[in-house]
């Protein structure tokens, strides 16, 4: 099986909607995953994702299947925090939980992180195991069970489905961290993903599954659909 994660274009986030930008976005991914053939597409409850997720749809002719859990609004809840000014921001940008998570440390505690005093008052533990058992029970019905303890699936059907979840950044720090066994600490400050960037897990086709990223937040079908590629609106490369 391979896994096609996809962020949602270019947004804005009241209302939910993707913005012209955005739509276009959408168009360039599809166009992208509908080359390869898509078995299964799911997307979050957001109005962006499933408008990313459509092009997608209308062109495989293919159903949508919507994901309550995954989408953004609870992983915000128990994953941003308030700042002084009063607005709020994801854990995984604010200085002071940064410096933790890059610590030797913390490095060393793996998933234990979350036992850590600093976090004793905040809800970040019970966000990051909501979405493992979430994105357990996904996969289980996709055919994979995942054996957490040897860090590997058990392939109760071996396929060759192709399948993509369109969702968002901060649900998809989450996910691939639960997905691919790597701790949080580590999967949020050293990897993240712009808009309609495709992560693509490949989860094979053994009876034991080691599944692997092939690939981390590509966005190449921007720059072959001749739209910007500028991460998050910031930074070109």
């Amino acid at each position: 099986m391979l896994l096609f994660y996809v962020r949602h274009g270019d947004p804005t986030y009241n209302p939910d909607s993707l913005t012209p930008l955005g739509k276009r976005q959408a168009e360039a991914v599809a166009k992208r995953l509908t080359r390869y053939g898509i078995d299964k597409i799911y997307a979050s409850t957001s109005t962006r994702a499933i408008q990313t997720a459509e092009p997608t749809c209308e062109i495989l002719k293919k159903d949508l299947t919507k994901l309550a859990w995954a989408d953004e609004g609870r992983a915000w809840e128990q994953m941003s925090v308030e700042l002084p000014d009063g607005s709020r921001t994801w854990m995984f940008g604010v200085p002071k939980y940064r410096e933790l998570f890059c610590s030797k440390r913390y490095r060393e505690l793996g998933d234990n992180w979350m036992n850590e005093p600093e976090f004793k008052d905040t809800t970040f533990g019970e966000g990051a195991l909501r979405v493992q058992r979430e994105a357990d029970g996904f996969l289980k019905e996709l055919g994979y069970e995942h054996d957490r303890e040897k860090g590997c699936y058990i392939a109760n059907n071996p396929q060759y489905d192709r399948v993509a979840l369109f969702a968002h950044q901060g649900t998809g720090m989450l996910f691939l961290s639960a997905v691919l066994d790597i701790p949080l600490p580590l999967m949020c400050q050293r990897f993240n993903m712009s808009h309609t960037g495709v992560t693509v897990i490949d989860f094979g086709n053994d009876k034991i599954s080691y599944p692997q990223a092939l690939q981390v937040a590509n966005d190449s079908h921007l720059l072959l659909d001749g739209l910007p590629t500028k991460y998050n609106n910031s930074i070109y490369f």
